[in-house]
């Protein structure tokens, strides 16, 4: 019986190294581009210590709140947060509403090093 062993011809493995190069280098750049500027020296905690995140969000998700629990509760809208080096979805959520307060929502404002998140909080009338 003969046995028939394949050759990998040269364009073949020039291709396959190309192919492991191309993935070893986009993975390794790939953690440069999510990095968050701290403007307070924190260094990589993006906005929880008022840093800047230089990765645009997403697009808010549209969702569907059903009926309050209670009657007196405000639908709280859903955002993008920066958590581990990526944007990570906050699904919304209702909350009793806060007599003489208002609510600010969460929202993400370009500025000139960045992304910084505003709002997400209550704030007296």
């Amino acid at each position: 019986m003969t046995t028939i062993t394949p050759k990998v011809t040269f364009p073949a493995r020039r291709a396959l190294t190309l192919t492991l190069t191309l993935l070893a280098l986009g993975s390794g750049l790939a953690g440069c581009v999510v990095a968050p500027y701290s403007r307070h020296g924190g260094g990589g905690r993006g906005h929880e210590d008022g840093g800047v995140v230089v990765v645009e969000p997403p697009p808010v998700r549209m969702e569907r709140p059903g009926p309050p629990p209670a009657v007196g509760y405000l639908w709280i809208d859903g955002f993008w947060n920066w958590s581990g080096g990526r944007h990570v979805w906050m699904p919304g959520h209702w909350e009793p509403r806060r007599p003489g307060q208002r609510w600010e929502p969460h929202r993400w404002e370009r500025g000139q090093r960045g992304w910084e998140q505003r709002g997400g909080e209550w704030h007296n009338h």
